[in-house]
């Protein structure tokens, strides 16, 4: 049995990942983390981190990049290996990631999906082929109106993985509305759509000469994620301190 302190307990994923824990025989959430206190958790629950007293062997982190430097050094100081989902880290946070990674196990993934984390795997293969034969590359991703950053975590990570495939000298550009120019080969476009309560939307678009390839992940309930996270913390419970990632999880 992995016991695992849910930080973000109150938040949409947080909660999607405790429903979901109640029905895995092989994960137990032993103690709630939010600023904000849900009503009738039958659970120990506090308001930070460093205040858990249970003993636990993962932290599932879905809360918000504004604390994630303390959940790092938290999570160090406990000794408590880290599944880190929350997206918008910026560089200087990356950075202490990676100290961090030094200490304790840290897995981090901007999206938990395992059909995302396939489509990563075949997307640098179609970069590497497609790109050479002179194809453009654009990702268009959807989210509800709720999300904060803005592109995805996960439409950065599909980018990241075609710029890989493809050489690793592409530009990202977010915006043309300031240029006008015919469009340079060597960059990604990435596009964001905010609206509704969609959950994910992802299109990778290689537009060739006359013909176009479209590969799409569609998420129709966060539920996708929440198992990702579990069979996450599950896979990272007693590893060696290091960076982890979803493949890892997955295997291959």
């Amino acid at each position: 049995m992995v016991r695992v302190i849910m930080n973000g307990y109150s938040g949409r994923m947080g909660q999607v990942i405790a429903s979901l824990a109640e029905n895995d025989e092989n994960v137990e959430i032993v103690a709630a983390v939010d600023v904000i206190r849900k009503e009738g958790v039958k659970i120990p629950f506090y308001s930070s981190l460093e205040e858990v007293k249970e003993e636990a062997d993962v932290v599932i982190d879905f809360s918000t990049a504004a604390i994630t430097d303390k959940v790092l050094d938290t999570c160090a100081e406990k000794n408590l290996p880290l599944v880190l989902c929350t997206t918008g880290l910026s560089d200087e946070q990356l950075s202490h990631m990676k100290e961090t990674a030094g200490k304790i196990a840290i897995l981090r993934s901007a999206n938990m999906s395992v059909g995302v984390n396939v489509l990563m795997r075949v997307l640098k293969e179609a970069a590497a082929t497609l790109s050479a034969a002179g194809f453009d590359m654009e990702i268009v991703e959807k989210h509800h109106n709720q999300k904060l950053d803005a592109p995805s975590g996960t439409a950065l990570s599909l980018a990241e993985a075609i710029n890989e495939g493809a050489g690793g000298d592409y530009e990202f550009v977010y915006d043309r509305s300031a240029r006008r120019e015919k469009r340079p080969h060597k960059e990604i476009g990435i596009s964001s759509v905010r609206g509704g309560t969609i959950v994910g939307d992802h299109d990778v678009i290689f537009a060739g000469m006359d013909e176009v390839i479209t590969f799409s992940h569609r998420a129709y309930s966060r539920g996708i994620f929440g198992k990702g996270a579990l069979e996450a913390a599950k896979y990272l419970a007693g590893k060696a301190a290091g960076i982890y990632d979803m493949s890892d999880v997955i295997g291959g």
